[in-house]
């Protein structure tokens, strides 16, 4: 509704200048604003400098968004495995970092955001520039009205004669030129004179403020996230300290067994070597019991048949009595030692 006003406003107005230009010679111009500022050369580098700083922010606010949703993946993998109060503080943590995300992507982006603040800023130089150009071509070739084809006023007819655009950028180019130089001459008095550039204080109190804020509130989030650090970091460690408690309870209980079961071994172990070594001297003592009613019976024996063998024969059989004699004292000699020895080794001397 409102732009459909405008329009009949526009062109009622452009009618009755029409017909009253032609009664009295008014002479009517118009610009093509966007046209001036894609060929001023100052303003095209400000704004790739300002496209290349949002291109920055843009991908600083994405690096950061992708961070966070990392981690609430990581979050929701690892929520089976975590405590309730252990979860709180990660959702809290990941809640904190968005809110800082966004409250930074409303600093860049936002109405009043330093997008739009740079903006202003690189579009009024240009916009001073294109007024003061415009009264200028205006006075001087004595122009009645100069419109803006590129405002919200809609034009539905325009003949290049009346575009004095080009006008418009020649002036703006030549001021340009003038004041680069006049800036050159400035610059090298200053650095000859040694002049202090003026000071904004304002601004610089602004500017203090603002980092001042900023410094308390990181210290605030810094201060929580550090309590929050030092938390979880103690209930670790009483964990830790409590599993530390139960595995070195259990190695003792472990140990424990394993003495007593050592201890029974050998206990086991020391009776069956006493029995082993009560067998033994049993049977030694039957042995030579046995071998002494052998001798005894062999003894005989001789003593009957020497009366019936010569002397050389009584000779040879005597010296095979003694040989035998012998034999027999050093088999009961060492006898004797093996049964000494299994004595002290089942006394444990």
């Amino acid at each position: 509704m409102n732009k459909k006003v405008l329009f009949l406003l526009a062109l009622t107005c452009f009618i009755c200048l029409s017909s009253y230009a032609q009664r009295s010679s008014i002479r009517i111009g118009y610009i093509d604003t966007e046209y001036i500022l894609q060929n001023v050369p100052e303003y095209q580098d400000a704004t790739a400098q300002l496209d290349e700083k949002v291109m920055k922010w843009k991908s600083e606010i994405d690096e950061r968004l992708g961070a966070v949703d990392q981690k609430k993946q990581q979050l929701n993998s690892e929520s089976v495995l975590l405590t309730k109060e252990l979860l709180e503080e990660r959702q809290e943590e990941i809640d904190i970092e968005e809110q800082e995300i966004l409250e930074y992507q409303q600093k860049r982006f936002g109405p009043n955001g330093d997008l739009m603040i740079q903006r202003k800023q690189l579009m009024q130089p240009v916009q001073d520039q294109i007024f003061t150009a415009v009264q200028e071509i205006a006075t001087n070739r004595n122009y009645d009205f100069v419109f803006d084809k590129s405002a919200d006023v809609v034009m539905l007819y325009s003949a290049d004669r009346f575009d004095i655009s080009e006008q418009v950028l020649r002036s703006i180019t030549r001021s340009s030129k003038r004041r680069q130089a006049e800036s050159k001459k400035e610059r090298k008095a200053a650095e000859e004179e040694d002049i202090v550039p003026e000071i904004n204080v304002e601004k610089e109190e602004r500017e203090k403020a603002l980092a001042d804020k900023k410094a308390v509130r990181e210290q605030e989030i810094e201060a929580r996230r550090k309590a929050q650090v030092e938390a979880r970091e103690a209930k670790k460690q009483e964990i830790e300290e409590k599993r530390q408690k139960i595995l070195e309870e259990r190695a003792k209980a472990r140990e424990e067994k394993l003495k007593a079961r050592e201890d029974a071994k050998k206990k086991d172990s020391e009776e069956a070597e006493g029995k082993k070594d009560d067998t033994a001297e049993t049977g030694s003592e039957k042995k030579d019991a046995k071998v002494d009613d052998k001798a005894k019976t062999d003894g005989k024996k001789p003593a009957e048949a020497e009366k019936k063998l010569s002397p050389k024969e009584q000779r040879q059989k005597a010296l095979e009595e003694k040989k035998r004699k012998i034999l027999e004292a050093r088999e009961k000699a060492r006898q004797e030692k093996l049964k000494a020895k299994k004595k002290k080794d089942s006394t444990g001397i």
